[in-house]
């Protein structure tokens, strides 16, 4: 009987006031946009984060010219104080009234839509619109401000529901005072949004990413995922790099907002039903010092090569650098060259910036997406395999005569080492240590015939080439480790030995080849990822990271055979590469007197047998000898010689070591070393 009495107090007694209340009230969810996570360097800089915006809308009321003008007044003259700029596409300007169209058949086409009188100046028409509107104000300036707004509500059009953008960007301070003039503000709504800023312009673009507006074509992808991937279409996402693969973590989710206005438009209440949880960081393990490095090392190299600075002059066309710790696996730099700056792709990119972008092709990360033959750095693979099947022995000598004989008649059209000229007949006797040290391709047709192209292709394998390495970004590929097939000859097993036929691999995956070497011939995960930390503090463990990161990227297994290489084995080997930048090697005049001891080699390598074909340029290195910590790998599109790259190895090492080596000559005399293949 209470519930009853009350329900008729409720409904009959007051039944009419209540009524009158809820007619007269709007409620209206809104989403809090959560918080990016960032993303940071090893150390903790902050490579990318993201910063509070406001933007200003307004929804439709049932407010009447007089208010809706008041409205608008105070709201642009709050924008204009403090220099923030708002929509106005309305066509007259003032002091002195002109007409901003650019035809005359635009301004009649104009004139009869708004049924403007054909003969009508500037300023008689703005007077007209000015009575249209039922502007109550003398001040001209202040009659502008309110037509802008008064007509780009008559052309775009809004709702009570759907609003308009008045102004994408204002400053806190303007925020600020518009929510304390709430009460005296029809229908106008101050929006909290958040802005990326990669803090440091362009270095690492191609780990880091970019964001940009979700397209029909992502959204559908991304609803296959689940709950966890729903979005607006005016929502902004990770387009490649860390911020595409790791946009679940980054993004958080968005929080809910219940705004209570009246029949005017004025806000009388704002509630939060649900709280914003913002998106988690990510720390990567490149070291952003080490990074700028690394990149600004591979860009004067690239100059100076086209320059012709190293003697010889190339087209060179780009390139990557890597560089990865030889015990973890973590990636400490990853350079591609050319690059592109986030913040332009995700505050809208201009026509002329797009076109010089695909022109340049700077979306490629040539890392891990672009394959290139190793050339002279994969004959520490041969070397290994014939040392491993007992076919040679760190003390058999080889007596390079310059041509190796396979029976093709005439002689001159067998294989010949690049050491055969008019003026040197081959390298003569070399063991395996002086065949890495110079490069003798002699020497590695005889082992590589000996071994047979299986046992190459299978330590290969073992050491990562032609494989994915796992690293946690879109779009890396595999590359192509040579092997027997139909039609394969002892011609093409030569060429292989040598790092040429179809052997062709990733930057990525020469890094962790040579970390291998570097670490004893163990295996290892090459990993971009330090952690990632929740909003909360919490660190994601390393098996939900991994797992999620095989599903977004289709990683499969390991599937390669597991070898156990022999110590010694790989100690010759590292022997052979301390050699190439010693006295006689060829790296020796960029790294003599260098303050830490490496093992390098360079290579040279044609990209298809067609004249004028690009020629790969490698340097591999690890350091220090005897207590390996990183190995640095460099390749140059069309670099010329190997020799020329190792600049890049040394600063990045420079780097890493703390040391202030002083600046070395290159040494012009030393000879090409192209891996070629007759």
């Amino acid at each position: 009987m209470i519930i009853i009495a009350r329900l008729f107090f409720l409904q009959i007694v007051n039944g009419t006031e209540y009524r009158e209340t809820s007619n007269t009230k709007l409620s209206r969810e809104t989403t809090i946009e959560s918080t990016r996570g960032d993303i940071l360097d090893r150390n903790g800089t902050v490579m990318v984060s993201s910063e509070m915006t406001f933007s200003l809308e307004m929804y439709k009321s049932k407010a009447d010219n007089e208010s809706l003008n008041s409205s608008i007044s105070l709201m642009t003259n709050v924008l204009k104080n403090n220099g923030n700029e708002y929509v106005d596409n309305f066509p007259i300007s003032i002091n002195p009234f002109v007409f901003n169209f650019t035809s005359e058949e635009e301004l009649v086409n104009w004139k009869k839509k708004y049924k403007i009188p054909k003969e009508a100046s500037a300023e008689e028409a703005f007077y007209l619109f000015r009575d249209k509107y039922e502007i109550d104000s003398n001040d001209i300036e202040e009659i502008r401000r309110i037509l802008a707004i008064r007509y780009e509500i008559s052309t775009k059009g809004y709702s009570a529901t759907r609003s308009l953008t008045i102004s994408s960007s204002i400053s806190r301070e303007s925020a600020i005072q518009l929510q304390e003039n709430s009460l005296d503000l029809t229908g106008v709504n101050v929006v909290t949004e958040t802005n990326r800023l990669y803090n440091m312009n362009n270095l690492a673009s191609h780990i880091i990413g970019y964001m940009g507006r979700i397209s029909e074509k992502d959204n559908d992808e991304l609803a296959k995922k689940g709950d966890n991937y729903k979005y607006d279409p005016a929502d902004k996402i990770g387009k490649a790099g860390i911020e595409k693969v790791f946009e679940r973590y980054l993004r958080g989710t968005d929080g809910v907002k219940q705004i209570d206005m009246d029949v005017n438009g004025i806000v009388m209440g704002e509630y939060v039903t649900q709280e914003a949880i913002g998106g988690a960081d990510v720390v990567l393990t490149i070291d952003a010092n080490l990074q700028r490095v690394a990149e600004e090392s591979l860009a004067n190299c690239i100059l100076g090569i086209q320059n012709g600075s190293y003697s010889e002059q190339y087209n060179a066309k780009g390139g990557a650098v890597v560089a990865v710790d030889v015990n973890t696996g973590e990636v400490l730099a990853m350079a591609s060259n050319p690059d592109y700056t986030p913040s332009v792709l995700y505050n809208g990119i201009s026509n002329e910036q797009l076109n010089d972008y695909n022109n340049r092709n700077v979306w490629r990360n040539k890392a891990i997406q672009d394959i290139y033959p190793p050339g002279s750095t994969f004959k520490m693979i041969t070397a290994i395999a014939g040392l491993e099947t007992g076919k040679t022995n760190p003390s058999e000598y080889i007596n390079d005569i310059g041509v190796y004989d396979i029976g093709i008649k005439p002689w001159e059209k067998n294989p010949k080492c690049w050491y055969y000229t008019d003026y040197h007949r081959g390298h003569g006797s070399l063991n395996v240590t002086g065949a890495i040290q110079k490069s003798c391709n002699y020497y590695f047709y005889e082992i590589g015939k000996r071994v047979g192209i299986d046992n190459i292709t299978k330590y290969a394998k073992y050491f990562g080439l032609g494989r994915k390495t796992g690293i946690e970004l879109a779009s890396e590929v595999s590359g192509v480790v040579a092997q027997n097939k139909e039609g394969w000859t002892i011609g093409n097993t030569l060429s292989a030995s040598i790092g040429q036929s179809d052997n062709t691999f990733t930057p990525i995956q020469m890094a962790r080849y040579i970390a291998m070497i570097a670490n004893g011939g163990h295996k290892i995960d090459l990993t971009i990822i330090k952690n990632v930390i929740n909003s909360n503090g919490g660190t994601i463990s390393k098996e939900e990271l991994d797992e999620y990161v095989n599903k977004e990227l289709n990683l499969g297994d390991d599937d390669t055979e597991e070898l156990q290489i022999n110590a010694e084995t790989i100690n010759v080997v590292k022997e052979g590469m301390k050699s190439v930048a010693e006295e006689g090697g060829t790296a020796y005049s960029v790294f003599r007197n260098f303050g830490v001891e490496i093992g390098g080699k360079t290579g040279s390598a044609e990209t298809g047998r067609q004249e004028g074909a690009d020629i790969q340029a490698w340097f591999v290195g690890f350091a220090p000898y005897d207590n390996p910590q990183i190995a640095v790998v460099v390749m140059i599109e069309n670099g010329g010689h190997g020799s020329y790259t190792a600049d890049v190895v040394k600063a990045v090492m420079q780097e890493y070591f703390g040391t202030n080596v002083g600046s070395v000559t290159e040494d012009m005399t030393v000879a090409s070393e192209m891996e070629s293949f007759n």
